[in-house]
């Protein structure tokens, strides 16, 4: 059964169509990637899917179920988690305090539990203190856990955010271009987490990036948005010479050059050469 579905969803603002009939389909486990220029409607289709927006057309079915409109904090309930571009961290909460404000989905002890604090509280507290800690030691965060979000690098500011995502125990995680600021070392390390959040957590991942390197390299089925519409869909190899998503990123240039800078982008981090780190 697919476990994310867009059926000819659409949504609008005023008189501007942000995402124009984009249909879609996720597998359970699989790595997908949801690319395209600037302003193609990339993050509106997570802010529908997520329930930040009500799609004006079509629907959104998850594990089968339609989740269309749903509000956010059920849509998180039933199993989708995400990030988000612009990050969004309790900047002055400690790194563990981050990673467990997200455990309402494993939260047992009542409001009067909190208020007493009895027994139920505090083995509720050692839950959320245990699951924080595998989190941190995933995304190599633990010997950070005391220190203020604020004063972590911006990568490892971008790794937190996944893991508080995964504190809700989702099946689907949504990234939002995850690897935005990372140097070239930092983006491989993403890489081969992305790969163990599904090869050993069995996590479905949507990607939104715009480091082709980094989708190139991880994403097993590629969609590809310009202007709200799908301009392609298919594997990498087939994406990474289709004539629409290289005009679509390059302009009008000749076929020749464009697929020649389009690969020199796309192409896998190991195979291109080493850059120094910004």
């Amino acid at each position: 059964m697919t476990l994310l579905a867009l059926s000819a969803v659409e949504k609008v603002f005023g008189g501007l169509r942000a995402i124009g009939g984009v249909s879609l389909a996720v597998e359970p486990g699989q790595i997908f990637g949801l690319i395209g220029p600037n302003g193609a409607g990339k993050t509106t289709i997570f802010n529908v899917v997520t329930g930040v927006y009500r799609p004006d057309g079509g629907r959104v079915t998850f594990d089968g179920e339609d989740i269309s409109g749903w509000l956010p904090a059920k849509v998180a309930a039933r199993g989708i988690a995400r990030t988000f571009q612009n990050i969004r961290l309790f900047r002055s909460m400690t790194v563990e305090q981050n990673v467990m404000v997200a455990g309402f989905r494993i939260h047992k002890a009542g409001l009067l539990s909190a208020i007493v604090r009895n027994r139920r509280y505090h083995d509720d507290e050692r839950e959320f203190s245990r699951r924080a800690a595998e989190l941190l030691d995933i995304f190599k965060l633990r010997e950070l856990a005391g220190e203020p979000a604020a004063s972590l690098p911006y990568g490892s500011q971008r790794r937190l955010e996944i893991a508080r995502a995964l504190m809700l125990s989702p099946k689907l995680l949504l990234l939002d271009e995850p690897a935005a600021g990372m140097n070239s070392q930092e983006a491989r390390a993403l890489v081969e987490q992305i790969r163990f959040l599904r090869d050993e957590l069995g996590l479905t991942v949507v990607l939104v990036e715009h480091n082709m390197s980094v989708v190139m390299s991880v994403c097993e089925q590629i969609h590809v948005v310009d202007h709200g519409e799908t301009i392609a869909e298919g594997p990498p190899e087939q994406i990474r010479e289709h004539p629409k998503v290289l005009a679509a990123y390059l302009g009008e240039e000749s076929e020749a050059q464009a697929v020649k800078d389009y690969e020199a982008v796309s192409r896998p981090s190991h195979e291109r050469p080493e850059e120094p780190d910004a």
